[in-house]
């Protein structure tokens, strides 16, 4: 069993009232040096819970943060940091429309099907 950590990606349209809807989870597991984040956005739930949200926008913001948890040379000097800093940088506390929850630990052993597992329970 490895130790793994891990967070919910929210979108917040509106911070000033802390309602959310969760659309990803972001998982880092250092022994197996897994770095993976996986979203799904519901589009129809989005525009109900938020109709003045900009959907294209809140998807190029989404594969922002998916180019940098996955280190692509050309996303930017945060994408370049090792995957503890990048995994940091992703999950830190933030007043905006995309936000990560508390970061929160586990045992693993395969960090894969733990982010599906989590993605599962927490996303879909």
């Amino acid at each position: 069993m490895q130790v793994f950590e891990y967070a919910v990606i929210r979108v917040v349209p509106r911070v000033e009232r802390e309602e959310f809807i969760n659309i990803g989870v972001i998982l880092f597991c250092p022994k197996q040096k897994f770095l993976k984040v996986l979203f799904k956005p519901d589009d129809e739930r989005l525009a109900a819970f938020c109709g003045s949200l900009d959907l294209d926008c809140l998807k190029d913001n989404i594969k922002s943060l998916e180019r940098i948890c996955n280190g692509e040379k050309d996303a930017g000097p945060i994408a370049l940091l090792d995957q503890p800093s990048r995994f940091r940088w992703l999950t830190a506390t933030r007043s905006t429309v995309v936000q990560a929850s508390k970061v929160h630990p586990g045992l693993c052993v395969d960090a894969e099907a733990t982010l599906n597992r989590l993605f599962e329970q927490m996303v879909l």
